[in-house]
């Protein structure tokens, strides 16, 4: 399976790359966006992606994005507690450990 990829305006605006405005617009590509494309049989399969800014990297880490969906299902369950004062929040704390 070969890989290349290319970043920069969308290809409808690069000469010799060019994907119907429609498509575009459906598949959310926008200026700066990277395509990396493979071959699949007789298919080119294009996927769009994001740059991410390096210092925001960690958020999307596999351990980072499961944290989040444990917090998701934590919230969605009840399983939280909100606190008024930081001195509310420690006598909590205090408590759940005994």
């Amino acid at each position: 399976m070969r890989r290349e990829e290319w970043s920069g305006p969308p290809p409808a605006e690069k000469p010799g790359r060019r994907l119907p405005a429609a498509i575009r617009r459906e598949a959310n590509i926008e200026e700066g966006d990277i395509l990396t494309f493979h071959l699949e049989a007789d298919r080119i399969v294009l996927i769009p992606k994001k740059l991410i800014d390096k210092s925001q990297a960690y958020f999307w880490t596999d351990d980072w994005q499961e944290g989040e969906r444990e917090a998701e299902r934590d919230l969605a369950e009840g399983r939280v507690e909100a606190h008024e004062t930081v001195d509310e929040l420690i006598a909590g704390l205090e408590q759940n450990q005994n």
